[in-house]
């Protein structure tokens, strides 16, 4: 063997930048990994934050209107920073139990939703019609004769990069359950100014 393929062989110069060059792409991976599942985590927890705070805002009412409902959606909007809150999708619903039945029934119901732009709207068409008996979870125990507000929200995450979680995004659901604070019943819509608040409804 010549000298000169034999120095060639003992040369261990290059062999960092080799090792890098096999690990770097595995690293990267699993470093973008860790962003998007932790990004999914943070969102995650954001939805549940966002059911929570639209259940809870619309309990300490008396009644509702339509300004109230659009000031709630900005407040979800703005529990969702830094990610975009046009795929967040919500809506608050007021059932009422039954007294005779315990059927849940729905007294009424308005979806939230926001725009690329930020602009927050009131859904055109309820999320659950008027009447409607809808079913709530076991664990919810709630009294015959009694009101619930029930809030659901829905976000769609798109990873950035999409390394590790799917291109497509991942959709995160969540719901949460209150009752009126301060009366039997939240009323919507608000009656005009100087007029007293009409009987809850037994739809």
């Amino acid at each position: 063997m010549s000298f000169r393929v034999r120095s060639l062989m003992d040369d261990r110069s290059g062999l960092a930048a080799v090792e890098f060059a096999m690990v770097f792409p595995i690293m990267a991976v699993m470093f973008f990994g860790v962003v998007e599942i932790s990004s999914a985590v943070a969102v995650d927890r954001k939805a549940t934050l966002v059911a929570r705070t639209l259940s809870d805002l619309t309990s300490q009412m008396a009644s509702v209107a339509n300004a109230d409902l659009l000031s709630f959606g900005e407040t979800a909007k703005a529990i969702m920073t830094p990610y975009p809150g046009s795929p967040l999708i919500s809506s608050i619903t007021e059932v009422y139990i039954d007294s005779a039945s315990g059927a849940a029934r729905v007294q009424w119901s308005k979806g939230l939703a926001i725009d690329t732009a930020g602009n927050v709207s009131i859904a055109s068409t309820p999320p659950h019609n008027q009447g409607d008996v809808v079913v709530l979870p076991t664990t919810l125990v709630a009294a015959k004769g009694t009101y619930v507000i029930w809030s659901e929200v829905s976000y769609k995450y798109t990873p950035a990069v999409g390394y590790v979680l799917a291109k497509t995004g991942l959709t995160f659901n969540d719901a949460a359950f209150t009752r009126p604070r301060t009366v039997l019943c939240v009323i919507y819509p608000t009656p005009p100014s100087g007029s007293s608040l009409p009987a809850c409804p037994t739809l």
